[in-house]
């Protein structure tokens, strides 16, 4: 958008299980270019639902499973009826039945109605009793106003397990602006103390 402005920029989502489009965001026109890119809203024809482990709705910004219903589902998995069942399912919803594909990928709708995509359910860890999702810490530190991509792991899984953050920047930019303890009180704004990582490293650039 910043060098190209007069290109048409729409950036989508969706499961070969679904249209493989079935989100798309078109993102001209945007002056906040901070943060995770959405995946915008459901075309015609697809309704998305984000759920809790208990295939309950959940809170807009309450991240959650993408689930996808509408008449771009596939009927299944060819010769895999397991596989089938466990992907496809019958849910009521809003008082009526709704046949699902659950897609594993976490995501939540933002105030604007658009969703954001957070990472994978299998991306889920367990740190001192608390369940977190990697995706979501990733997708906060991104927001600040200096950090390009950002990666977070868990390190020393066996004797002192902690969160690790791993992050790029988007221009050279003064050190009492970005350093560890801005990066820290960011976080803090959106997230519980248990989803703050431990440690922080800048990186060039992630391989790909």
């Amino acid at each position: 958008l910043t060098h190209a402005p007069q290109v048409r920029l729409i950036n989508e989502y969706g499961p070969t299980e679904s249209v493989v489009g079935c989100c798309i965001y078109d993102a001209m026109g945007q002056t906040d270019l901070s943060g995770n890119v959405p995946i915008g809203r459901p075309i015609a024809n697809t309704k998305i639902y984000i759920l809790d482990s208990n295939l309950n709705p959940t809170p807009k910004g309450i991240p959650g499973e993408l689930c996808i219903a509408g008449a771009g589902l596939a009927r299944g998995y060819l010769n895999r009826p397991d596989l089938t069942a466990e992907k496809f399912v019958e849910v009521e919803l809003f008082g009526k039945s709704e046949r699902l594909y659950k897609t594993g990928d976490i995501a939540r709708w933002l105030p604007d109605g658009n969703l954001e995509y957070l990472g994978r359910l299998d991306n889920q860890i367990k740190l001192r009793g608390f369940r977190i999702e990697l995706g979501e810490i990733e997708a906060e530190l991104s927001k600040h106003e200096a950090v390009g991509e950002a990666v977070v792991v868990l390190l020393d899984k066996v004797n002192d397990p902690c969160l690790a953050a791993f992050f790029t920047v988007t221009m050279p930019i003064d050190e009492t602006i970005l350093n560890v303890s801005t990066l820290r009180e960011h976080l803090r704004k959106m997230l519980p103390d248990y989803m703050i990582p431990a440690q922080l490293y800048q990186v060039e650039v992630f391989p790909v």
